[in-house]
């Protein structure tokens, strides 16, 4: 898997962070360097750590289905494209009555934003790709797009934060699209 290849998708599960992030920052709850850091790392964080565990349980199933993972690469990634899609379609904005930088709430939401990456870990392993280099720059890139959006969110509202998760969306089915045929028109 080539660097733009890895670089691409973590930019498309980084959207829901991202997403997420800008609607955090139009709350005002995260107005100080503690509460941008918070959310910004522990998205990040989670967002590393969520494709390793999708892939250790890949890898215990790979052997099984070498024949047709490339059809369950397809779908994990064009069902996750298609439900960030949907979600960034869906009219209704989600609001904080609580701080969503600190505690349980903190905690929910960097484990809701990272659970594609749990099935990209599965795809990574189905299609033997080692898992390090990828879930790092995935963790990098959605922690920055975290930080990014949190600083933003005054500024952008949330109309351009579901937008994002769409293109986010659009994005891993694509890469879906590109396993695919690359293991058809071989």
């Amino acid at each position: 898997m080539s660097i733009t290849e890895i670089l691409v998708m973590a930019v498309g599960l980084a959207m829901d962070c991202f997403a997420v992030s800008l609607g955090i920052g139009t709350t005002g709850y995260a107005n100080n360097p503690r509460a941008l850091f918070r959310l910004s790392y522990h998205f990040g964080l989670f967002q590393a750590l969520m494709p390793v565990l999708g892939w250790l349980v890949g890898t215990q199933i790979s052997g099984l289905v070498s024949s047709f993972d490339h059809w369950i690469a397809f779908g994990l990634l064009a069902f996750v494209g298609v439900r960030m899609i949907r979600s960034g379609l869906d009219a209704e904005g989600e609001s904080h009555t609580k701080d969503p930088s600190r505690g349980g709430t903190m905690v929910m939401l960097s484990v809701a934003t990272s659970i594609d990456a749990f099935a990209i870990g599965l795809t990574l392993a189905m299609l033997q790709v080692d898992i390090l280099y990828p879930s790092v720059v995935i963790g990098v890139v959605t922690g920055i797009l975290s930080l990014i959006g949190l600083l933003l969110g005054g500024r952008l509202g949330a109309t351009f934060g579901k937008r994002m998760e769409v293109i986010g969306g659009a994005l891993l089915i694509l890469i879906g699209l590109r396993v695919l045929l690359s293991h058809l028109l071989v």
